[in-house]
């Protein structure tokens, strides 16, 4: 999903690629041939890109707002004699490599060169950072009041959050006029580098292990009961949100920790950067008092004695290794805040030595020592079944081996085995008078399709409950890895890893159209980490023909999330029922995703029917 700043560093691409690539061409020509006199704001431009990139320049002049001693070192000069157009910024970031000599206050004049850097580098898509590096700094006074900062306000960012991009340019916005009362990203991008504040905000994301949090200005927007910005379209981005890092180091002032729904008291202030892991991002001087507003975990009802709750649960490459607190704490939650459901599809479970890569694939220890502490926690003596992975077959952590395991309550419900199901063997559908089986039970459902290469295989079960068979397949579908970031130079963002997640879908919502082919009404729950929203293509897909629907969407819009990420609270894990399943309860049981305290950084989803 940011970074106190040490990760920006290490990933920058340097102008002359970018340059080469002819991704981020010059907007305009110098002020001045010879580059002396140059203002902060003629560098900044009108665009994306400086109309100086690649030169060099002499005597910029500018207070010193904010200094930086780790990570990508520097400091932010601003101009104290600004231009009238709203789209030039007057800030700008100087890149030393060392710590910086400079204090918040000096005027300087600097001598560099003008570059554009890429966090991420160019195949990121992300948007570049208008610097000076390599300078020669000349402090000409000291202990000058600061510039006032900017207000960053729920009525100063636009509506609409970024203009479409140029298709002649293979849609980026780098070359567009910035229109900063028009663009949510222009308006940011107008104030790369300056001296801003915020005001008492609502924080929507929760401190994160990189010491960072996520504020929103427009505390209406896409609101939540809980204090989250829900994400709900492509078409609707949050556009307050702004991310808030410290420009203090953590070892001189613990960065604050806080939940979604705390609230940042009082003024923040600091320069206005941007990098890998958030975009647009405040690096305050002065933060703001963290307000503990009290979010608490949520608990799931108990199913009745004639309902099924089936879970599903990603538990974050669980393995022996991982200290006993987490395994209590995952425990706990099963019993306390999921009420002990009667089936549960983990994803994330690695092996029996987590990610030694050793060829082991087994993870009976990891799952023993689950189960033995749910039943310490006062849960049920959970069975469990899986089918072990091909070594290093199935993406994630190189070693790991994670997969889907069932853990089923055989005083609740009752697990069909059928013998033959291994990695590479398909479960397929088979039947007679009417009722539905699975061929090998468990199963993996088309292992061999080019659609898993590298990723999870999905985990089909047959389950009976009440002396009614109900059809589980558990999910985990590849990760958003590859995406661009909604704050992507290209707009709309390209989002490749959606082609396999779609042939994913399609491979799962075919086999589930082959169950109900024999039993119409039979029961068919498909659940797990999808790694997409309700809205998505991959969603879409799933539920094809009517096969399936995404119980999600049985919950108001502001419930319709088990992740934050950026700020955003969304849709990754889903539970989808067949036509059969008409009347269900579903809950998305918020006890990890909004809190700074994670045991995994998925909140659970519990479905709850009568059979």
């Amino acid at each position: 999903m940011s970074s106190s700043i040490p990760r920006s560093a290490a990933v920058a691409a340097v102008v002359s690629a970018a340059l080469a690539a002819g991704l981020l061409a010059g907007s305009a020509s110098a002020s001045a041939e010879d580059g002396a006199g140059v203002r902060v704001h003629d560098i900044q431009g009108t665009t994306r890109v400086s109309p100086l990139v690649g030169q060099q320049v002499t005597g910029v002049t500018g207070i010193v707002t904010g200094v930086r001693t780790y990570g990508s070192r520097g400091f932010w000069i601003q101009d104290t004699a600004p231009d009238a157009d709203p789209a030039t910024s007057e800030g700008l970031f100087v890149f030393t490599s060392s710590v910086p000599t400079v204090a918040v206050g000096d005027a300087v004049s600097v001598n560099g060169t003008v570059t554009e850097y890429v966090p991420g580098g160019l195949a990121s898509g992300n948007q570049s950072l208008t610097q000076l590096s390599k300078p020669v700094v000349t402090v000409v006074s000291q202990g000058n009041p600061v510039p006032a900062p900017v207000t960053i306000s729920s009525w100063s960012v636009p509506g609409a959050y970024a203009p479409e991009g140029d298709p002649a340019a293979d849609g980026s916005i780098n070359g567009l006029t910035l229109k900063p009362r028009k663009y949510a990203l222009d308006y940011y991008e107008s104030l790369e580098g300056t001296n801003v504040r915020i005001d008492t905000s609502r924080v929507v994301g929760a401190t994160d292990p990189y010491s960072e949090l996520w504020v929103t200005v427009k505390p209406w927007e896409n609101a939540n009961r809980r204090g989250g910005t829900v994400y709900g379209s492509y078409e609707d981005q949050n556009t307050g949100r702004l991310q808030v890092q410290s420009l203090v180091p953590t070892a001189q002032q613990p960065f604050p920790k806080a939940n979604v729904g705390d609230v940042l008291a009082g003024a923040t202030e600091g320069p206005l950067d941007f990098n890998q892991y958030g975009g647009y991002t405040l690096t305050a001087r002065t933060l703001g008092t963290v307000v503990d507003r009290g979010l608490e975990r949520e608990t799931t009802d108990r199913q009745r004695g004639n309902e099924l709750a089936v879970a599903t649960y990603n538990v974050e490459n669980l393995d022996p290794g991982d200290p006993q607190e987490k395994f209590d704490a995952l425990a706990r939650a099963v019993v306390e805040n999921l009420a002990s459901p009667d089936v549960i599809a983990l994803e994330e479970i690695q092996d029996d030595n987590g990610a030694k890569n050793d060829g082991t694939v087994s993870a009976a220890q990891t799952v023993k020592k689950f189960t033995d502490a749910i039943v310490a926690a006062g849960g049920p003596a959970y069975d469990w079944r899986s089918v072990d992975p091909e070594n290093n077959k199935d993406g994630g952590e190189p070693g790991g081996n994670i997969r889907q395991v069932f853990l089923f309550n055989p005083a609740r419900v009752s697990f069909t085995d059928r013998p033959g199901g291994d990695a590479t063997t398909a479960t397929g559908v088979t039947g007679r008078k009417g009722h539905a089986a699975l061929t090998v039970s468990p199963g993996r459902i088309d292992p061999a399709n080019a659609a898993w290469a590298d990723s999870r295989k999905p985990l089909a079960g047959e389950f009976v409950f009440r002396g009614r068979t109900v059809f589980v397949i558990a999910n985990h579908f590849g990760s958003k890895g590859g995406d661009e970031s909604i704050v992507s130079h290209h707009q709309p963002p390209n989002r490749s890893s959606e082609a396999k997640r779609l042939l994913q879908a399609q491979a799962v919502n075919g086999f589930v159209k082959q169950l109900l082919a024999v039993e119409k009404q039979a029961d068919v729950l498909v659940v797990g980490d999808i790694n997409d929203f309700e809205f998505s293509g991959t969603t879409k897909a799933l539920t094809d023909g009517g096969a399936l629907y995404p119980a999600v969407k049985s919950l108001p819009r502001g419930e319709r999330y088990s992740y934050v990420y950026q700020g955003n609270s969304q849709v990754l894990d889903q539970i989808l029922t067949s036509p059969g399943i008409r009347h269900f309860a579903y809950d998305s049981v918020h006890i990890n995703a909004e809190f700074a305290d994670q045991d995994s950084d998925h909140d659970p989803q519990v479905l709850r029917f009568r059979p």
